[in-house]
């Protein structure tokens, strides 16, 4: 089973998203942002689908170097956790990121802490976690040689993050928990159909096929959604 992000429908409400997922697989990954962010499970429990949910993102950081900024991004994921835990899903999450270079050693040690109270939480909720490869100037986890993880996590593989940053090959290699599957150029984060950028997908889905993980496709539309589901069982 592919599931599908509801980022391919983020400027619809989120039940208007969940009715149409609803209708092309029984798998959906909640972007929690914008107009689709959680504040009760209630939204997810009136539909009969699997869940994930990629944790808020783009106003956290947990690896940010000033204290406050740390705790309250991990108070936000453990808000998701508290949610996931009601509907037994599963939660995605970034490793945040550094505002200077010479702080990247200051933002991984912050990291490192979060990911400990977030393991806590999450072992506390019985959920299980991913963190994402990024492929964004000034994150973490851009490549490969930052593997492993601290114990806790799971690695969610970013395909088109990976792609980007030239080391996919080398990504899937690893052990994998969570794929997002999208395309790109190689160049932009565009969060193409797959098929219409530059992946190959057959060395993807192989990895996928031996992980025996059902796969999210995180794409722009719901027709790039469609579209990757064709490719994709001509691969398969």
């Amino acid at each position: 089973m592919y599931g599908i992000s509801t980022y391919a429908l983020n400027t619809h409400p989120l039940n208007e998203a969940l009715e149409m997922i609803s209708g092309l697989t029984g798998y959906a990954e909640i972007m929690d942002e914008g107009c689709h962010f959680l504040q009760s499970p209630e939204p997810l429990q009136s539909y009969s689908l699997r869940y994930s949910i990629h944790a808020p993102s783009r106003s956290v950081n947990i690896a940010s170097t000033l204290e406050p900024i740390r705790k309250a991004s991990v108070e936000v994921i453990d808000d998701c956790f508290a949610i996931a835990a009601e509907v037994g899903a599963d939660v995605v999450i970034h490793p945040g990121y550094f505002a200077w270079e010479t702080d990247i050693e200051r933002a991984r040690r912050q990291f490192h802490r979060s990911i400990e109270e977030l393991s806590g939480m999450a072992q506390e909720r019985s959920i299980r976690y991913y963190v994402e490869n990024m492929a964004w100037e000034y994150f973490l986890l851009r490549t490969p040689d930052e593997l492993p993880l601290p114990e806790g996590p799971g690695f969610a593989l970013d395909v088109g993050h990976a792609h980007i940053m030239g080391c996919l090959p080398q990504f899937l290699k690893e052990r994998i928990d969570h794929f997002h599957l999208h395309d790109n150029d190689g160049r932009s984060d565009t969060h193409q159909a797959v098929g219409a950028g530059t992946i190959d997908f057959a060395a993807v889905m192989e990895a996928v096929g031996m992980s025996g993980i059902d796969p999210v496709i995180e794409v722009g539309s719901i027709e790039g959604a469609i579209e990757s589901f064709i490719v994709l069982d001509q691969i398969c």
